[in-house]
């Protein structure tokens, strides 16, 4: 990656004072578009028993269910590089907008989609046409997102402006889990499998005219008015090829963001719905501990932003990482040895501190490989063939894991290797804070 000097023109100081209200338009639209992405994974155990009811074991169906959920992630890298490419020739602000009314299509579909009881296999064909049109949504979304986000930054402060993206996002699955909990304890079980669940989908939907009127307003960022006006425009065959001479930086997001992703997705959202379908936990333990897991993210994320912009990104991102390594395999033998909502939520709770601490540094890592032609299709496309490869798939991986050794501290070895891989992607990345990029 090469870095160099970049004058800004006096316009640049005219968006300052808007900055603050941009964080806020982008943190909303994050916020519902993951909501609606996540928050099957808080239903996971439920979507089990009224779309896949196949085989005896009781594993099955939950490892079916996960599966849909993991083929959101499949459609990431597709979705990253349309979009992500559509941000950098068209911008950034199309790009949102046009993810957020795609999230809405897909929280429809699961809306109104009937279960397998009512329709047989057309049910179970919705949810999952459903899911990949979220996930393609979502693989533009992140990219674009986060590149706005910098780029409203000065160089001194990208850290904390990207720490916003994990704000956002821990924020919606905060707001969906209050909502799974909240109905899971207002409503009886019985009416929970009929309608209540369609709630949680639905209520996705509402926020979208809000967030899509401000997104509206929107101004796109002086980088990339400036970089449209003083480089020629590409065409995407050229903005294909210009990704492809920037294999270095692609290998090394890709790799940073599979040591980011399987933790998120085992911590967060796994090691809840193991809770509730092996270890026979009430539904709104899962619920439950999504807004745990979202404490962290929420109180130290911009902190952790700050920190990288002080410290530089690499080292960063590197002081968490051994101290993951020495307490996951001991969190999974507590919770299994000790099967306790108390232990479960605390376990959850102690492990996101210091996996926000290197999530925050990676996001803000991720878009800084790339020029300002590629920027959102980079980032884009390295985060979501990370996720789509290990991430995604991190609770059915954990749940095949569990399956084929009979040991329910398995998962915790792929988590293990993750972190491995990810620092091989550290080696190969430069250091970025505080530099100028071209």
């Amino acid at each position: 990656m090469t870095t160099k000097t970049t004058t800004f023109d006096p316009s640049c100081e005219l968006t300052r004072p808007k900055n603050h209200r941009a964080i806020a338009a982008i943190c909303l639209g994050n916020a519902l578009e993951f909501y609606d992405f996540l928050v099957y994974s808080m239903l996971a155990t439920l979507m089990a028993r009224l779309f896949f009811p196949f085989g005896d074991h009781p594993l099955i169906p939950l490892m079916l269910s996960l599966a849909v959920f993991g083929t959101g992630f499949v459609m990431r890298p597709l979705g990253g590089l349309v979009i992500g490419l559509y941000a950098d020739r068209v911008g950034r602000k199309a790009a949102m907008r046009l993810t957020l009314w795609l999230m809405a299509i897909g929280s429809l579909l699961f809306t109104v989609a009937p279960t397998y009881a009512q329709a047989g296999l057309l049910g179970p064909a919705i949810v999952i046409a459903a899911r990949l049109l979220q996930g393609f949504a979502v693989g533009g979304q992140i990219g674009t997102s986060t590149t706005m986000l910098m780029e409203y930054a000065d160089k001194h402060s990208r850290g904390y402006y990207c720490s916003w993206q994990t704000f956002s996002q821990s924020l919606g699955i905060l707001i969906g889990g209050l909502m799974v909990m909240g109905l899971s304890n207002l409503l009886s079980p019985e009416a929970m499998d009929s309608w209540g669940w369609r709630l949680v989908f639905a209520m996705g939907i509402l926020g979208i005219p809000v967030s899509e009127y401000i997104r509206h307003r929107l101004e796109e960022t002086v980088v990339h008015r400036q970089s449209l006006r003083s480089k020629p425009a590409l065409s995407r065959s050229g903005q294909v090829a210009l990704l492809l001479q920037h294999p270095r930086q692609l290998l090394a997001g890709v790799l940073l963001v599979v040591g980011a992703t399987v933790p998120i997705y085992t911590i967060q959202f796994y090691l809840a719905n193991h809770a509730v379908g092996v270890l026979g936990m009430p539904l709104s333990v899962g619920a439950w501990a999504a807004i745990c897991a979202c404490l962290p993210p929420l109180l130290l994320s911009a902190h952790a932003g700050r920190l990288s912009d002080r410290i530089g990104r690499r080292k960063a991102i590197f002081w968490p990482l051994p101290v993951l390594l020495l307490a996951i395999y001991p969190a999974f033998l507590l919770i299994n040895q000790h099967p306790s909502i108390s232990v479960l939520l605390s376990v959850v709770t102690l492990l996101c501190i210091p996996l926000t601490y290197t999530i925050v540094p990676n996001l803000a890592l991720l878009p800084e490989l790339f020029p300002t032609q590629i920027r959102a299709s980079g980032m884009s496309l390295a985060y979501c063939i990370g996720v789509a490869l290990f991430g995604g798939f991190a609770q059915f991986f954990a749940a095949g894991l569990v399956s084929l050794t009979g040991s329910p501290n398995a998962p915790a070895w792929y988590i293990f290797a993750a972190i491995l891989l990810s620092l091989i992607g550290l080696k190969l990345a430069p250091e970025t804070a505080g530099k100028d990029l071209d």
